[in-house]
Order: C-alpha cells, then sequence, then structure tokens
C-alpha cells in the first residue's frame, strides 16, 4: 500500500471529532496489526516442522522446565491461555510424539505433559529457526525493542494481566 492505512484511520478520526482518542487508536491498531505480521512469520517458520506457534510455547516451555514436564494447568497458566486450549494442544502434541500424558502422582484429578527426546530436538530446532528468522531481526533497534517492551509491560499489568 502506498499509504499508513492506520495513519489514515488517525486522520479520520481526528477529522469525526475524536482527537483525544486518535493516537490511542493508531497505537491499538499497529500492536494488533503487528501482532498479525509476526505471528504470520512465525507460523511460516514453524509451519513446515508441523508445529503452531501454540504448540511451540508449550514445548519450548517444557523444555525450560527443569524437568522437562508440567501438570497441563500450570502451562496454561504460564502461558497464559485457557486450559481447554493448552489440553488440545497437549493432545496434539502427543498424538505427534513429542509430548507424554500422566496422571499427576500428587494429585490424580490432573496431568502430567513431558517433552519427550524427539520433543525436546523439534523445539530447539524450530527455536534456532525463529532466532535466526524473527527474534533476531525486528527491525527497530535493540534500545527501542528495550523501551517497547517495557512500556508494553506497563500497559499489560495496568490491565491485570499480572500482579
Amino acid at each position: 500500500m502506498p499509504q499508513d492505512p492506520i495513519e489514515l484511520a488517525r486522520a479520520n478520526w481526528i477529522r469525526y471529532g475524536w482527537p483525544e482518542s486518535a493516537d490511542g487508536m493508531a497505537l491499538v491498531t499497529s500492536i494488533m496489526r503487528v501482532q498479525q505480521v509476526f505471528l504470520a512469520r512465525i507460523e511460516s517458520v514453524l509451519r513446515p516442522h508441523g508445529l503452531t506457534f501454540a504448540r511451540y510455547e508449550v514445548l519450548r516451555l517444557l523444555g525450560f522446565s527443569r524437568r522437562g514436564s508440567m501438570p497441563v494447568g500450570k502451562i496454561g497458566e504460564r502461558l497464559q491461555v485457557h486450559p481447554a486450549s493448552v489440553t488440545n494442544a497437549v493432545q496434539r502434541l502427543e498424538a505427534d510424539g513429542l509430548v507424554e500424558r500422566s496422571a499427576n502422582p500428587n494429585d490424580g484429578r490432573s496431568v502430567i505433559a513431558a517433552i519427550t527426546p524427539e520433543g525436546r530436538r523439534l523445539v530447539d530446532e524450530c527455536t534456532d529457526l525463529l532466532n535466526a528468522e524473527v527474534f533476531s531481526i525486528v527491525p527497530i533497534p535493540t534500545t527501542q525493542q528495550q523501551r517497547t517492551f517495557h512500556s508494553l509491560k506497563g500497559v499489560r499489568k495496568a490491565f491485570g494481566d499480572f500482579t
């Protein structure tokens, strides 16, 4: 596109009498669009490896854990997603041989997900690819990335994303 559609929307916001909201609208809309751009790029890296970003996140979290395992409910808490979404992701990962599920020995009502050696190999490979093709080439300077992260962290905290 020759012009930024969000900038055009901002100008319309002002023209239609909402100047006090124009910058906030442009910021929120830009963040949502950047999220879509990043997700599309991430998914294009992961798709050839049979993963979605949601499934990758589960594997990466398990790979980071001391034991390589974690209760499914704790995975949902850490990833800030609905328990049904985590259950679905873990079941798909198990079907692909990347995760094993077992009853929690400390609580028979919950399930433990454990990363398999194949899951660990795949998530490490995909992490290398994401680092090279997405995370290390964000097109703004590192200091600005850090400032933006801290600004967005403040927004997330203000809206109760964490305490």
